[in-house]
């Protein structure tokens, strides 16, 4: 076999090879790193790149060694999957560089982080000022997390008093112009339904390059024609006007009328109806 061709198998048998021991890993292979993920990385690939170059090597060899040191890297992971002090001693645990805003210098030291690169990672977390910080863990993988004081944390709706509502993620059901009739199964709704939907929006199924609906039930489209403006969904904010219309017009009845059972009754109504309205507006307010 000339040695061109000799490598080139080689190259695509190692790569069908990584390739299946990188998915019987796992996907935090292709996160970030710990210690001993990225020494096993080294190791594997360097197996895989010395039997590829090197002709005089057997192939067998080379995949029988990766395969062993992936047997062994997955063992270690489900030995640190059950075991916590096993977990911390091969991929490190977290280390307490900022307490109560005060900088831990000494651990600062023993992580050999400078105080330019704790800056860093603090500017990547949005945060420029250190006053700002309370807590900081810098994790095992080199990330930070922060936990920073009362005072700069962003305001959330609980803070201000308002309701709010759980979403359910997106359910994409159209791609590259075709419908993906399994999402839009699950979500209770069909091609007849997608269709009338699309008519409503003076748009053609090929014209769309992606389609979701929001847990609102409502279609969004991008179309592959970005010069064409599609109009954003309005039945909530319809429907929320005319909520409001009827229980104005409620109150204006109870006001207007001279009878006393009907005046009751419309004022009873209208409340009944301010009720639904505060119930309902986090649903149906943009």
């Amino acid at each position: 076999m000339p040695d061109w061709l000799d490598v080139t198998v080689r190259v695509v048998l190692f790569l069908i090879a990584l390739f299946l021991l990188t998915k019987l890993l796992g996907k935090r292979q292709l996160s970030e790193l710990s210690f001993f993920e990225y020494v096993s990385g080294i190791t594997i690939g360097s197996i895989a790149a010395e039997v590829i170059i090197n002709t005089d090597n057997k192939i067998w060899h080379g995949i029988v060694g990766i395969c062993v040191f992936s047997l062994f890297i997955y063992l270690i992971e489900i030995c640190s999957l059950h075991i916590k002090g096993f977990r911390d001693f091969v991929e490190g645990s977290g280390t307490v560089i900022i307490k109560d805003g005060k900088v831990l210098e000494d651990n600062l030291k023993k992580e050999k982080y400078t105080t330019d690169e704790l800056l860093e990672l603090l500017r990547g977390k949005d945060i420029f000022d250190l006053s700002e910080v309370e807590y900081a863990v810098l994790e095992a993988k080199g990330s930070i997390s922060v936990l920073p004081k009362k005072d700069f944390r962003p305001v959330t709706r609980k803070d201000l008093g308002l309701d709010s509502v759980n979403e359910k993620e997106p359910k994409i059901v159209i791609m590259d112009g075709e419908i993906l009739d399994e999402p839009l199964t699950s979500i209770g709704k069909n091609r007849s339904w997608l269709q009338t939907e699309l008519d409503k929006k003076n748009i053609t199924i090929e014209n769309v390059f992606l389609g979701q609906i929001d847990s609102y039930g409502a279609l969004t489209v991008d179309l592959f024609d970005d010069k064409i403006q599609v109009p954003e969904p309005q039945e909530r904010p319809l429907l929320l006007a005319h909520l409001k219309k009827s229980q104005a017009d409620l109150e204006l009845f109870a006001l207007a009328t001279e009878s006393e059972t009907a005046k009751s009754l419309y004022a009873k109504n209208a409340k009944k109806l301010e009720d639904s309205i505060q119930k309902l507006t986090p649903y149906l307010k943009d």
